[in-house]
């Protein structure tokens, strides 16, 4: 996700003053809220554009599991939600946000500028059935700016980032490292593919052994052009496999933040379908959001709909190009057209056979009343969104 609005404040000659920054570096977007919506504060790092008055919350109560109908992997179930034939995903969960926060301070101090996800968040979702978390992390947090992007892994960072992977996989589920720089280092574009090929090679060595990893290769690339863009990730791929993590999936995202809706348009549809995994195990990543202008910053959707109008394209050109995709990043108010909009998005994903899985955004112990948190036990998306728009895709 790439348009939360921070709050900064600082006092100077007896007045306070207070600035609205926009989450992401290299962030060229729109820097103002939807109309209808403010900005309202959740932590130190990340607020939130939400509808309606900034004095606003809601605190939903914890919901239950409701009983679903069970399948086996690669069956074809049928629902009153999504009827007719529809594949199960073989990867399903959530983004576990945290480690990313406070980008502005490196390398920052855990559990005052940044924070690794909860182990109880794991288990509760684990427990609900989901079996894919996405773990977002700073590169230079691992890697210092001062020794670079080829230098020693801070050893520190790198074993809160090991030690929550291991407990994911350890549960049985899978995990995505997700690199979340938008293809930028130390305020600076990476465009070097040998650089980047050297550093993948790097941090895929240190999990090559763990057949649940999944190296997501970096968080919406923007700003650069689709072909380069490409060239790193095929840098990336060719360095993950060079590590020796030769079992592993490996994600691939494009620019314009990877939109779906944008895929065509922004280049990624040219250059992308020329990928190539020695081991024939990579899929394209895309990111798709469901308000006016596709940021994840309203609550309000534009239609119950645009969920699966917005994936069509993309998963035409997945299925032309004999590609897979995975959903990285999907949301969306908790009300009834956003709803129907999400269930229709997964509905058309699990019916088209190209689709791997899909991942909200997000989870994390620090979002507070950010209208898209589903951290258990009382995230405003939890007491419907995961009920009625995701576990039914279970």
């Amino acid at each position: 996700m790439w348009c939360t609005c921070l709050l900064k404040s600082w006092t100077s000659g007896g007045m306070t003053h207070v600035i609205h920054v926009f989450q992401g570096q290299s962030y060229t977007g729109p820097t103002t809220c939807a109309a209808g919506s403010s900005c309202v504060y959740s932590n130190q790092w990340y607020s939130q554009c939400l509808p309606g008055s900034s004095t606003t919350s809601t605190t939903p109560t914890t919901s239950t599991k409701p009983t679903t109908t069970s399948s086996s992997p690669g069956s074809s179930p049928s629902s009153s939600i999504c009827p007719g034939t529809r594949t199960k995903f073989k990867f399903f969960g959530v983004n576990e946000s945290g480690a990313e926060f406070g980008n502005t301070v490196i390398p920052g101090t855990l559990g005052k500028d940044y924070t690794w996800p909860s182990p109880s968040s794991i288990d509760y979702f684990v427990g609900q059935g989901f079996n894919t978390f996405r773990v977002p992390f700073l590169v230079e947090r691992l890697n210092p700016p001062s020794t670079g992007l080829t230098g020693p892994f801070d050893q520190t960072y790198l074993s809160g980032l090991t030690t929550i992977v291991n407990y994911i996989t350890g549960k049985g589920a899978y995990v995505l490292i997700d690199p979340h720089n938008f293809m930028s280092y130390n305020g600076q574009q990476i465009l070097s593919t040998s650089t980047f090929q050297t550093w993948w090679q790097n941090l895929a060595g240190q999990f090559k052994s763990n057949s649940h990893v999944i190296f997501d290769v970096m968080n919406e690339p923007n700003g650069i052009d689709a072909q380069t863009v490409f060239n790193l990730n095929q840098a990336a791929v060719n360095g993950i496999r060079a590590s020796g993590a030769t079992s592993q999936l490996i994600l691939v995202e494009g620019t314009s933040w990877t939109g779906a809706w944008t895929w065509q348009s922004s280049g990624n549809a040219a250059a992308f379908g020329a990928i190539k995994d020695p081991n024939n195990n990579v899929a394209i990543e895309m990111h798709q959001y469901l308000d006016s202008d596709g940021s994840g910053t309203s609550a309000t959707c534009v239609s119950s709909t645009i969920g699966s109008e917005r994936l069509q394209a993309a998963t035409q050109w997945l299925q032309a190009n004999n590609l897979k995709g995975f959903l990285g990043e999907i949301g969306a108010g908790s009300n009834p057209t956003c709803i129907s909009a999400v269930q229709g998005a997964l509905c058309s994903m699990q019916q088209s056979g190209v689709w791997l899985g899909a991942l909200w955004w997000a989870a994390g112990p620090w979002w507070g009343t950010y209208f898209q948190s589903i951290e258990p036990p009382s995230g405003v998306a939890v007491s419907s969104i995961l009920p009625q728009a995701l576990v039914p895709f279970l």
